[in-house]
């Protein structure tokens, strides 16, 4: 044989590093309108009440869909943030540095109004349209929605104290993003965080230990010195904190500022960030109070019912933010599907993984439905219905749909495959972002035992959720079987502690269904009620009875693409 030719395999003009054609791989998901692209999300505005912001929140799914945006969630999550306690002179400035694409996410949540537009502009369907909006961008990255939750929900608990709020307020709703080092007063914005958690008592913050002295005058709306340790302060670049400590008569809820009005620095003293395994873009840090300034805000040993306030809205963002998760993770599995072949013919048109697809499509829309309906009941809150609608459903929700999203997240990654375990796809941080919301602002438990106090405390909160469901009996018999052997468990009481996950489970099961037929999408809701309601929550993901229109709701979930 020809020299050559033998060097070259028997093939003259090849090269012997010319292995491989890049055949049947998927394009990467970008250049889409996150809004425009989600039916879902566009039937949702409308049924509860925000048709009026079609035009803005298209304007918005458009910029953050686009593949320079897309990227600021990798390169903020691939550049942690980092701490410096001192500067060169070893003067304490405990300054967290994060990268610029970081500030970029938060500028546009700011500037958007995520952090603040249902009290800027208080309306019909404010709360669901900002929901949308948190909704989409959480999509693009997840941790800097912290610091946006937290100052948005700051509002109500700040105004238990007038004085301080006219202090405050103007630069917590200002749309400018000001990252810098410096007091508040001098900002054109600011965010706000909170302290609860200390290393002895996690959830039970009737334990803590952190103790506020007064420096004059005591009570509401007084100067007190704060000295204590909080093991968890997320966000700690925040300009001021909602921070729980023990004044002379009992737990107590300040307003700490991590500058004091004098311009000196406050000693909230930053020990370290936390090495989480994820949510890594947002810092969470462990700090010390070792007589750090702050004003009591509410009535003194009221601490708990005084930030409650921003607890129920914090817990509300974890219902969207994980079903934000859910909705991301679905669109980058259709998407993929639509793509990638295997066997002979697309992953999309096999009927086992359409099995798959439409079942992480149900568990998604049902979230996203769940979470606008209690989106929609804070815009209401002047009715006594939908205040105590908002009272049972955000724990109910936060607790369900939080607790749905780990396995969701799994499933939808090995949809994908190995390429979907890889760093540079975004299927590991949507995984490692899983657990977060069902963790933070009360763990399942703690949640799930809210559900049974506020019940028990006030039992009109459980007559308005009975009213819920029982105003759609009558329209789907594996629902209508369900309620009535719910509302038969529910008045037994016998170990109910000890039953509480089985209870909230099928109270959540319950109210999805009922947003869900309530919609008059009889598709997804026949299909949430056949495969949830019928079998229970025991099964894997995958296991949809015959019957479902499975096409139909993959194609309704796959994102179009430019």
């Amino acid at each position: 044989m020809n020299a050559k030719l033998e060097r070259t395999g028997g093939f003259e003009g090849r090269f012997l590093a010319e292995t491989h054609e890049v055949l049947n791989q998927p394009s990467n998901l970008e250049n889409y309108n996150l809004f425009q692209s989600d039916i879902a999300l566009q039937e949702v505005i409308q049924r509860e009440g925000a048709g009026w912001s079609v035009p803005e929140l298209t304007k918005f799914g458009e910029k953050v869909g686009q593949s320079q945006y897309i990227e600021l969630g990798f390169l903020a999550n691939e550049n942690k943030p980092a701490l410096y306690t001192h500067d060169n002179h070893g003067h304490r400035i405990d300054l967290v540095k994060f990268h610029p694409a970081y500030h970029r996410l938060m500028q546009t949540a700011i500037e958007n109004g995520l952090h603040a537009s249902p009290w800027t502009g208080p309306r019909k369907g404010a709360h669901v349209a900002r929901a949308a909006k948190c909704y989409m961008h959480s999509q693009i990255e997840a941790a800097h929605g912290c610091p946006i939750t937290m100052t948005f929900a700051a509002i109500p608990s700040l105004r238990n104290q007038p004085e301080v709020a006219a202090e405050w307020e103007h630069l917590i709703l200002s749309s400018h993003y000001d990252p810098s080092n410096v007091p508040a007063q001098k900002k054109p914005g600011a965010t706000i965080g909170m302290a609860m958690t200390e290393k002895q008592g996690g959830s039970d913050v009737r334990a803590n230990t952190t103790k506020a002295y007064p420096i004059g005058q005591a009570g509401p709306g007084q100067q007190y010195e704060l000295v204590g340790h909080k093991y968890f302060v997320s966000a700690p670049m925040c300009d001021a904190f909602l921070v729980l400590a023990h004044s002379a008569g009992g737990l107590s809820c300040f307003l700490v500022p991590r500058w004091r009005p004098d311009g000196s620095k406050n000693p909230l003293q930053v020990l370290r960030l936390k090495n989480k395994m994820g949510n890594v873009a947002n810092a969470s840090s462990e700090t010390e109070l070792r007589g750090a300034l702050g004003w009591m805000i509410g009535e003194e040993g009221r601490g708990v019912k005084t930030i409650i306030e921003m607890v129920a809205l914090t817990r509300f963002d974890c219902m969207v933010g994980s079903s934000a998760g859910m909705r991301a993770a679905v669109a980058q599995v259709t998407h993929h599907c639509h793509q990638r072949s295997a066997f002979g013919k697309k992953l999309v048109n096999q009927p086992l993984m359409q099995n798959v697809l439409t079942d992480l499509t149900i568990e998604s829309e049902a979230a996203l439905a769940l979470s606008m309906r209690v989106a929609r009941s804070l815009d209401n809150q002047q009715d006594d219905y939908e205040r105590n609608f908002t009272r049972l459903v955000t724990a109910i929700g936060k607790y369900w749909i939080c607790k749905r999203t780990p396995g969701h997240a799994y499933e939808a990654m090995e949809c994908i495959g190995g390429s979907g375990v890889m760093e540079d796809c975004v299927m590991p941080r949507l995984f490692r972002e899983s657990p977060v919301n069902a963790i933070w602002e009360g763990s399942g438990n703690v949640q799930c035992l809210d559900v049974l106090r506020a019940a028990q405390k006030s039992p009109e909160t459980l007559h308005t959720v009975i009213s819920e469901l029982e105003a759609q009996l009558g329209k789907n018999n594996h629902y209508d079987g369900f309620v009535e052997s719910l509302k038969a468990d529910l008045k037994s009481p016998e170990k109910l502690e000890y039953r509480a996950r089985n209870v909230v489970d099928r109270i959540a099961l319950s109210l999805q269904a009922a947003v869900l037929i309530q919609s008059d999408n009889q598709l997804i809701a026949e299909a949430f009620c056949q495969s949830r309601l019928q079998r229970g929550d025991g099964f894997n993901y995958g296991c949809l009875p015959v019957g479902v229109d499975c096409k139909a709701l993959i194609e309704r979930a796959t994102p179009e693409v430019e």
